[in-house]
């Protein structure tokens, strides 16, 4: 297949410019090439492997909806994983951020005592990470993907999913606190990591 690929678009400017004109084959490779690397957005996400591919075909809709509007095909990937991750957003807000709402985030005590947070997951692997992540509570895990895997302030955590700033930091410390302790029942605690 990479060979088609350089054989008829010679570079991924090439691909894009003829997905800006329609063209079926090379919307087939676009989606087929970025296929791993924004799923893995998706899934950070979504509860289930089923919301994940949905939040990526809806994305990819809207990629292929608006990328003839893409004038600097040099940022093309970061334009799509910020589609990605809007859609993602979205998904959340229209499916389950009223289930979410429904879930008391008041359960976990809030805990001032631990600031090796940021050493600690900056030191493990992504994979255990994102899974450990995806443990989390609904709105806990939308901002914790948001600021500590995409680095989005609290004032643009807060504008994506209609809340206060200080909402935002609340349940980024909630949910890092209770990260720590996931990680912590997994034997991983201050600079001990496996």
């Amino acid at each position: 297949m990479k060979a088609s690929i350089k054989k008829n678009y010679g570079t991924l400017t090439d691909l894009v410019r003829a997905c800006q004109h329609n063209d079926p084959r090379a919307q087939t490779l676009f989606y087929n090439r970025f296929r791993t690397e924004l799923m893995r957005i998706c899934v950070r996400f979504a509860r289930t492997r089923m919301e994940a591919e949905d939040i990526y075909q809806e994305s990819f809709v809207k990629i292929f909806r608006h990328i003839h509007e893409v004038q600097n095909l040099e940022s093309i990937e970061s334009w799509m994983r910020a589609v990605v991750t809007r859609t993602a957003i979205n998904y959340y807000h229209r499916t389950t951020k009223k289930e979410a709402m429904n879930h008391s985030m008041d359960m976990s005590p809030m805990d001032f005592e631990s600031n090796d947070h940021t050493n600690i997951i900056d030191m493990l692997s992504l994979g255990i990470v994102n899974e450990m992540i995806a443990q989390l509570p609904e709105g806990y895990k939308k901002i914790v993907n948001l600021h500590l895997i995409d680095g989005y302030s609290h004032i643009e955590i807060a504008q994506t999913l209609r809340i206060t700033d200080s909402t935002s930091r609340s349940q980024l410390l909630r949910g890092r606190n209770l990260l720590m302790k996931k990680l912590k029942k997994q034997g991983i605690s201050g600079y001990e990591i496996p």
